[in-house]
C-alpha cells in the first residue's frame, strides 16, 4: 500500500502535503549573512575550522604567506612519513604495505621485522567472523548497498564483544584490529549474498587464506574463481596504502571522532563512519564518477576530439547531461590546491595497468577529463587558486581495470579508511575529554500555542 495513501486522498492533496513538507525546512539565504557563522565548518577562505589537534595524519595543500593561501603539491603524511614514499617503496619491493599502515596508524611507528610478522598474524587470526553471524546478520537481510549492509554489520559486532564498552586503551586496539580485518571478509559476504538473493546470480562465498594479505585476499574472496595476478594484488594494496587516513578532517574521521567524544562504544563509531563515507560528496564519489565516465563514452561521438569532449562537459556543467547534477565528479579539493598526492601516485601507476589491461584509451579519457573540466572550472567559477584531480578521479578507473564491480569502489574505500578511523577514535577517547558540540542559529519566529479548533 501506498505510504501517503492513509494522509491524502487525491493527487492534489498529496502535492499539498508535499509541498507543505519543503515548506516546513525553508530557511531565508538572509540569515546566513553573518561572519561569524561557520558553514560547513569552514572559515571564510574556505579553509576548516581547527577544533583539535592530532597527531596520527596531515593533509597538506598550500601554505598561508601574510594571510594569503599559496598553493604547494599536495601532501598527505601517516606519522609524519609521506604515504606516497611508504606506496613507493612496497611497489619497488614487490611486498605488501597495506598491514604495516595499520600497525603505524594504530601504534605511532614503523614496526621492525618481528613486529610486523606478529602484528600480521594478530590480523589474521582476528579475521574470522563469530559463528552464526554470517547466518544471522547478513544473510537474512541482504541489502542493494553493501555500504548499508556494512554498517549494519559491523554495528552488530557489538553483540559478540565481551567488553563492547569498555575504554581502556587496550580494548580499544583489539576492538581496532578486529574491525579493521574482519570488514574485508564482511564486504566480500555482503555483495556475494546481494548477488544471489537480489540479483538470482550464484552464491560463492570463499574464506581468507592466513598466510595472504588484505589485497590478495580480497581479491580472492570476491571473485568467483579466486584468481588473481600478484600486479592487481600489489595494484589494490597501494590503492589501500593511499586511503588509509586523511587527517581528522575529512567528513568521515570526523563523524567517527564526534561520536567517540560522547563515551560512544568503537562500533557505534565505525559505523557513523561509514555512513558518512558512503553519501556521494565523500566517498561515493568514486563510484559517481565512473558513471559520469560511462555518460562521457556513450555519449561523445569521438573521445578523441578534445572540442567535442570540451562541449560535452560544458552541457554537464549547465545540468543538461549525466545526471543533470551540473558537478564534473572527481575534481576539486578541500585542502588539495597544486595535486592531489593520492590522485598522482594511482595515475602514474595505472598507465602500466591499462596497457595490460587493454584500457590505455579508458586512461587517456579520463586524464583529458581532468585537464578540459578543470580549466572550465577554474573559468566559470572566476577561480584564482589552481583546481586538480582528486583521488576520487582515477581511483574507480583503476578498480574497473582491476575487475572490480562498481558496488564494491566506496566498501574498499571504507575497509582502508577503517585503520584511519580506528586510530583516530583512539585519540579521540584517550586525548580528547570533550563532547564535540557546535551550535546552530535560531531562525524560528516564536508564536503561542492554540487549540487545534482555533488553528
Amino acid at each position: 500500500m501506498d505510504f501517503y495513501a492513509t494522509y491524502a486522498e487525491t493527487s492534489e492533496e498529496m502535492q499539498k502535503f508535499a509541498e507543505n513538507i519543503r515548506n516546513a525546512y525553508i530557511i531565508d539565504k538572509k540569515r546566513y549573512q553573518n561572519v561569524e557563522m561557520k558553514r560547513g565548518l569552514r572559515n571564510a577562505d574556505g579553509t576548516g575550522v581547527i577544533i583539535g589537534v592530532t597527531g596520527i595524519g596531515s593533509v597538506q595543500g598550500y601554505t598561508v604567506v601574510d594571510g594569503v593561501k599559496v598553493p604547494m603539491p599536495g601532501r598527505l603524511y601517516y606519522r609524519g612519513i609521506d604515504s606516497s614514499d611508504i606506496a613507493e617503496a612496497h611497489l619497488r619491493n614487490h611486498t605488501f604495505g597495506y598491514e604495516e599502515v595499520v600497525y603505524l596508524l594504530l601504534l605511532g611507528k614503523l614496526p621492525d621485522r618481528d613486529q610486523e610478522e606478529r602484528f600480521k598474524k594478530m590480523l589474521s587470526s582476528a579475521r574470522e567472523l563469530p559463528r552464526g553471524y554470517n547466518e544471522d546478520v547478513i544473510f537474512k537481510a541482504p541489502s542493494y548497498n553493501v555500504m548499508n549492509q556494512l554498517a549494519r554489520s559491523v554495528l552488530a559486532l557489538y553483540a559478540y564483544d565481551p567488553e563492547p564498552d569498555s575504554l581502556s586503551p587496550e580494548n580499544l586496539f583489539r576492538q581496532s584490529v578486529e574491525i579493521i580485518a574482519k570488514m574485508p571478509l564482511i564486504v566480500a559476504n555482503s555483495y556475494a549474498v546481494m548477488r544471489h538473493y537480489l540479483l538470482n546470480k550464484s552464491l560463492y562465498i570463499h574464506n581468507p587464506d592466513p598466510d595472504l594479505s588484505l589485497a590478495e585476499n580480497f581479491l580472492r574472496m570476491v571473485r568467483p574463481d579466486q584468481n588473481y595476478t600478484e600486479e592487481e594484488a600489489h595494484m589494490l594494496d597501494m590503492m589501500l596504502i593511499l586511503h588509509a587516513d586523511h587527517g581528522g578532517g575529512n567528513n568521515s574521521t570526523f563523524t567517527c571522532r564526534s561520536v567517540s567524544s560522547t563515551g560512544s562504544d568503537t562500533y557505534s563509531a565505525v559505523a557513523a563512519a561509514i555512513g558518512s563515507l558512503k553519501g556521494p560528496l565523500h566517498g561515493g564519489a568514486n563510484a559517481k564518477v565512473m558513471q559520469m565516465f560511462s555518460h562521457v563514452k556513450a555519449e561523445v561521438s569521438d573521445i578523441r576530439d578534445e572540442d567535442e569532449i570540451e562541449h560535452y562537459l560544458s552541457e554537464l556543467l549547465d545540468g543538461k547531461r549525466g545526471d543533470r547534477s551540473g558537478k564534473i565528479y572527481g575534481l576539486g579539493h578541500a585542502v588539495y590546491t597544486l595535486s592531489d598526492p593520492r590522485a598522482i601516485m594511482i595515475k602514474k601507476h595505472a598507465r602500466r595497468l591499462a596497457e595490460e589491461k587493454g584500457r590505455l584509451e579508458d586512461l587517456e579519457l579520463m586524464e583529458k577529463i581532468e585537464s578540459i573540466g578543470a580549466k572550465l572550472l577554474r573559468q566559470r567559477k572566476n577561480l584564482e587558486l589552481p583546481l586538480c584531480a582528486n583521488v576520487d578521479m582515477y581511483s574507480g578507473l583503476v578498480y574497473s581495470m582491476l575487475g572490480i564491480p562498481a558496488d564494491l569502489y566506496t566498501p574498499l574505500f571504507s575497509i582502508a579508511r577503517s585503520a584511519g578511523w580506528c586510530a583516530h577514535r583512539m585519540e579521540e577517547v584517550l586525548t580528547g575529554g570533550r563532547i564535540m558540540r557546535p551550535a546552530y542559529r535560531s531562525a524560528l519566529e516564536f508564536t503561542s500555542y492554540t487549540e487545534p479548533e482555533n488553528r
